[in-house]
């Protein structure tokens, strides 16, 4: 369906911020645990294993901290991808609904949401559990993100106001949404996964976010925001 949409909803890993979650927590442990989780986690992306499969055996491995996640919070919004926020900016200014729906944990994913004026009613990710000392408890096993499928159970679920929706990201996760989202658009600026550049119904492979813009606007709505001294070299941008 084209635009106009009521609301633009994203991933976050690789398509907000530049990082993924999962790696950062892999700095620093065993290289041989790390190359197996990682090649795990690459093949989920691509769509070659079920996301369930590796999850709950990744976070049992890794045992994240509070603090460690608050620091890759921190390291999301340092690695923003180029004009993640004016993009965010722009898209909230026409009216249109921002948010999240990330198979990610949901600490780190709310810093990105803060940094991007994003509703934290508009943020889902996987919740978790600490103990009083901030060590690993569990994950949100209730959570739909998890797993194949949940973001689609997420998107179903969102306000009617929201439709119609597009939904902007780089993964065979993010790929599922296709036919449930009136639009999917893959983002390829900080990873092209050939599943997703295969078989997307929009593309875009520009590093800056703005890329989008074109794929989830309307000619006049591009035409508003090239009027608009705050947002006219997005247009610009989104051709890098």
């Amino acid at each position: 369906m084209p635009p106009p949409f009521a609301a633009v909803y994203f991933d976050c890993d690789s398509t907000l911020s530049t990082i993924e979650g999962v790696d950062e927590l892999l700095q620093g442990i065993d290289p041989v645990l790390r190359a197996e989780i990682q090649a795990l986690t690459e093949r989920a992306m691509n769509g070659d294993l079920p996301l369930a499969e590796v999850y709950a055996t990744r976070l049992q491995r890794l045992a994240p901290r509070r603090a460690q996640l608050d620091a890759i919070g921190a390291l999301y919004v340092a690695r923003l991808v180029p004009d993640a926020l004016a993009t965010i900016a722009a898209l909230q200014h026409l009216g249109k609904h921002t948010g999240i729906v990330s198979g990610g944990l949901l600490p780190p994913v709310q810093h990105v949401a803060q940094a991007l004026g994003i509703p934290a009613a508009n943020v889902h990710a996987v919740p978790i559990a600490f103990a009083a000392d901030g060590s690993y408890l569990d994950f949100d096993r209730q959570s739909p993100l998890w797993r194949n499928g949940g973001k689609v159970e997420v998107l179903r679920a969102l306000p009617q106001g929201h439709r119609p929706l597009a939904f902007v990201g780089d993964g065979a996760t993010d790929l599922e949404t296709q036919g449930t989202a009136e639009r999917f658009v893959g983002f390829g600026g900080v990873v092209a996964r050939p599943i997703v550049q295969q078989k997307a119904e929009v593309f875009v492979a520009t590093r800056s976010l703005a890329g989008v813009l074109p794929a989830v606007l309307t000619e006049a709505e591009q035409r508003a925001l090239a009027a608009d001294p705050r947002f006219a070299a997005l247009l610009s941008a989104a051709g890098r």
